[in-house]
């Protein structure tokens, strides 16, 4: 299973789910729910932090939040 961390730029893929963890409601709140799809728009220099397109508007997370977020 891929990680929404591991996508490369301009890629798009669907929301599987959300490993369990204290961000979870967050997450879920922000629209990553399973069947969204989201696209890398952006990763800083050194990776960390990126920002992912979700239903137009952009949401800049670290990559240990996007490594929660198992895409397809």
């Amino acid at each position: 299973m891929k990680k929404l961390a591991q996508l490369p730029l301009h890629q798009k893929a669907r929301v599987l789910g959300i490993s369990e963890s204290e961000l979870k409601p967050k997450l879920l709140e922000m629209g990553l729910y399973p069947g969204k799809e989201v696209e890398v728009l952006f990763k800083a220099p050194f990776g960390d932090p990126i920002a992912v397109d979700i239903s137009g508007y952009t949401l800049s997370m670290r990559l240990s939040e996007a490594n929660l977020i198992e895409v397809e």
